[in-house]
């Protein structure tokens, strides 16, 4: 596809609507809808448990199941658009999407849930890359970063949203609504997809060569779907398992690792692979995964530990939790448009540099932080973080396309995006797995200081007399030192991403600039 192709213009076939900010709303909402739904749940598993008769555990596969299949599907998008019309698959994608929700909510019992949540989850694939691949072509070169910025605020402001979205409909309602809300907001892109997208003839003629290809590789298929699933099984069940302590654990490691060997060397070799591993040979695509899949991962970490944090330690609810996180999402909405105006009059190397430099400092100043810490210092301190994040998005994506050909703009979505969730779940993983390690550590170590000779322990216990019976007094010492344990391995995890966040500011400096076009951003224009 030609540069002048790409262009939002009646002339272009792209699009047949004036202005690309309708595509943008169409595939922003859907974008958003779809990554909110990996977070709503979160807060509702207690009540589901509860309404459908199964233990917390059981509950669990609510998410899992979600996430799992949208793994698998991921990665496979940018050849399904392909062979069966981007326009056509996404608006099908968005269907099933909307009536997997409308039966998730209406579910009757946990398995009939948890099935209603595959489906939900294949269809979603789609919605994320397949919707940055329209808005690429739906906007001009010189207004592909606000294109960028659009699709950044669904996949960063989504994920911190889902939380208190979930627990006031859960709160307010039931969990019902936490699905059944897609309802209403799927019908209406439909329609509107329907009557606004279309697929433009550089991707018609794609479609037209994978039909003249034909076949289909079941090999390649299996090997993806194993390998993904197997590596999201990993990240869902290691920490719960004890990773490689557990029999399941170590099966899921060797069916992952052979699985993924295997599949690499089936796409590398196969002349039209599902998933063309090719372009990560690219520079600029190669380091862009890499700081997608940093970016998201300290994103998510901090998403999923902040509001732990909160609730664990200082007292908040689940729903207070989020509604100290909302603001920073409203800061979100007004500055990712505004990186995407300036995204290439600057050089997007150091709007990354100074946006993981931003990053890091806001987490240093979170793992500084007592017990004392205000409702106010805290809703600060999270937007922060994502004033950093909000300067990372929209660069990384321009720097990432740089050198691809437009011919393969849909499979290096898929891949792109696959690299941003895996990512976030294996970001969280560790991050989890390092709370509870440096828990045990931080309790060794008090429990070690604690001297009856000591003036701070004598004066304590000395007040805790008024308990009467001495084990109660232990007890509550106890319970002490793991709650101060445990806040010390929270101040350590986000000290770990202030350091993770400084050390990948030279990584960004391998890739190339982004070309400027017209003296402004081309963010997603590709060269060959």
């Amino acid at each position: 596809m030609s540069d002048a192709g790409a262009t939002a213009t009646p002339a272009s076939g792209n699009t047949r609507v004036r202005s690309p900010y309708v595509i943008a709303v169409i595939c922003g909402m859907a974008a958003f809808m779809e990554v909110l739904d990996m977070s709503i749940a979160n807060v509702s598993l207690l009540h589901i448990a509860g309404s459908l008769s199964a233990s917390r555990e059981e509950a669990t596969w609510v998410l899992t199941s979600y996430l799992v299949a949208n793994a698998i599907i991921l990665p496979m998008t940018g050849w399904l658009s392909d062979r069966i019309g981007r326009k056509r698959y996404y608006l099908g994608s968005l269907a099933i999407f909307t009536l997997a929700s409308v039966a998730c909510g209406l579910a009757p019992s946990l398995e009939m849930l948890i099935l209603g949540r595959v489906v939900q989850g294949m269809a979603g694939g789609a919605l994320q890359p397949v919707s940055q691949a329209i808005l690429n072509e739906a906007f001009p070169p010189e207004k592909r970063g606000m294109a960028i910025a659009v699709y950044g605020l669904a996949v960063i402001v989504g994920p911190a949203l889902g939380p208190p979205l979930g627990g006031f409909l859960t709160d307010q309602y039931s969990w019902h609504w936490i699905f059944l809300i897609n309802a209403p907001v799927g019908v209406l892109l439909f329609m509107l997809g329907t009557r606004l997208l279309h697929d433009p003839p550089a991707q018609q003629a794609r479609q037209r060569a994978a039909a003249e290809r034909g076949g289909f590789d079941p090999w390649g298929f299996a090997l993806i779907a194993i390998s993904m699933g197997s590596l999201q099984l990993i990240l869902d069940l290691g920490q719960q398992e004890d990773w490689l302590a557990s029999n399941l654990i170590r099966t899921l490691v060797v069916v992952c690792v052979l699985s993924f060997t295997f599949m690499i060397r089936r796409e590398l070799s196969h002349a039209h692979p599902i998933i063309n591993l090719r372009l990560l040979a690219n520079r600029n695509f190669a380091v862009g995964n890499l700081m997608i899949a940093a970016m998201y991962g300290t994103l998510m970490s901090a998403t999923v530990m902040l509001p732990l944090l909160m609730q664990s330690m200082l007292g908040y609810s689940a729903l207070g939790a989020g509604l100290v996180m909302s603001p920073a999402a409203l800061v979100m909405a007004f500055m990712m448009p505004l990186v995407g105006r300036i995204t290439g009059r600057v050089d997007e190397r150091l709007l990354v540099s100074l946006g993981f430099f931003s990053l890091s400092l806001a987490m240093l100043a979170m793992g500084s932080i007592s017990l004392n810490v205000s409702e106010d210092q805290l809703i600060w301190l999270r937007t922060a973080q994502l004033l950093g994040v909000g300067l990372l998005f929209v660069p990384i994506s321009g720097l990432a396309y740089v050198g691809l050909p437009t011919t393969e703009l849909g499979n290096a979505s898929a891949i792109f995006n696959l690299s941003r969730n895996l990512g976030g779940g294996i970001g969280v993983s560790l991050m989890t797995t390092f709370l509870a390690r440096q828990t045990q550590s931080h309790q060794v170590h008090l429990v070690d200081r604690i001297s009856p000779l000591d003036p701070a322990y004598q004066e304590t216990m000395s007040a805790m007399q008024s308990l009467g019976d001495p084990l109660t007094n232990q007890a509550v010492m106890a319970a002490e030192v793991t709650r101060q344990a445990s806040f010390l391995a929270f101040m350590d995890n986000f000290q770990f991403l202030a350091l993770a966040a400084i050390v990948l500011i030279p990584v960004i400096w391998i890739a190339r600039r982004a070309p400027q076009v017209h003296g402004a951003a081309a963010p997603a224009e590709h060269h060959g």
